[in-house]
């Protein structure tokens, strides 16, 4: 029996592969994702069964699980999946842009770029809680702006009758290591009262997600994620090589500057939410490709999901394994990340 299926439409006038083991592992991982979602839903200091955590949802159940639910958890739930997902999207179009492994928002500087940017809003405010609470709702709109800058400074640098994907890479691991600098002056500098919430934001936390981040993240991916599956045929033709690709009538410089652009937008917005979550955007496309392969039709969803599989995990460890600490999701995702980032260097000197 074969794996794939071609499929052609009618209206709209589109024809397509369909790969049934890629659908059926993106099925299973949608399913854990929506089994874990109602057990972190349902796990805190007020327990709550996953079977009441439905019913709650349908609206039959308790004023007191409705409460904790729909105020304090399940925001906090849904902004960790969406921005797991975001950056491991983001994650798998920069590697397929620069047919590098090793290519991801954060290691090459479009997180540290809205970190920069954040971290200095934070420190320019007039150094109360308050106020740094009151003014909270254009951290997001900083975020992308510093995201976006990184983008456009790393592809201004790398620009040689085009965008050579090694340097690219290679400029943009400079350009994180000089902002990461420049975050850690930021936060030195920064008034004691707000340095705890600087490091907090730096490291990556889902904490304090409310209505108002889910609404405004949902409306951000619902315009972006139609226009990345729109664009993943041209990343399958990017990653034959730019010879190839341009042979076959591809616009190669043009499509990988749109690209990069996307992932920004992904990176900045998954930033502006999540803080400077590290290594989703570097090891969920590496756990998807082991499964679905590297068709980028599959690919993408895969990712998406493995991502938001990882922060929800993380999240969930450092808001129940510790308590009553509430530690931050992006110290489990290092945890994991940095030494599977070693083993793939380790892997590609050798290779």
């Amino acid at each position: 029996m074969s794996r794939y299926k071609h499929i052609r439409l009618k209206w709209p006038s589109v024809s397509f592969v369909l790969d049934k083991r890629a659908l059926l592992v993106t099925a299973v991982l949608a399913v854990l994702l929506f089994l874990l979602m109602l057990v972190s839903t349902g796990t805190g200091e007020i327990k709550i069964s996953p079977l009441q955590v439905l019913r709650t949802l349908f609206g039959m159940g308790t004023p007191q699980d409705a409460l904790v639910i729909h105020t304090f958890r399940l925001p906090r739930v849904l902004v960790a999946v969406m921005v797991g997902a975001a950056l491991s999207m983001a994650g798998a179009i920069l590697q397929g842009v620069s047919r590098n492994p090793l290519a991801s928002p954060d290691i090459i500087g479009i997180t540290d770029g809205a970190g920069v940017f954040v971290v200095a809003f934070i420190v320019m405010t007039t150094g109360t809680s308050s106020t740094f609470l009151s003014q909270a709702q254009w951290l997001p709109l900083a975020a992308f702006a510093g995201a976006s800058l990184t983008a456009l400074v790393i592809m201004a640098l790398a620009w040689k009758n085009g965008l050579p994907p090694v340097r690219l890479v290679l400029i943009g691991i400079g350009i994180a290591a000089s902002l990461s600098a420049v975050n850690t002056m930021l936060i030195l500098l920064a008034p004691p009262v707000l340095t705890t919430q600087a490091v907090t934001w730096k490291v990556g936390s889902v904490y304090g997600s409310n209505w108002s981040h889910v609404g405004a993240l949902a409306l951000w991916l619902a315009v972006l994620i139609p226009i990345l599956a729109y664009m993943a045929r041209s990343l399958n033709v990017q990653a034959l090589g730019d010879s190839v690709a341009t042979s076959v009538g591809s616009r190669v410089n043009r499509q990988r500057v749109v690209l990069i652009l996307l992932s920004t937008a992904l990176a900045g917005s998954a930033v502006a939410f999540g803080g400077g979550i590290t290594f989703v955007g570097l090891i969920a496309p590496h756990m998807a490709r082991r499964l679905v392969g590297s068709a980028y039709g599959a690919l993408l969803p895969a990712s998406g999901l493995f991502g938001a599989l990882v922060v929800l995990v993380s999240d969930y460890i450092g808001r129940t394994a510790f308590p009553p600490h509430d530690y931050p999701a992006g110290i489990f995702t290092a945890c994991v990340g940095a030494p599977y980032f070693i083993y793939l260097l380790y892997k590609s000197r050798n290779t």
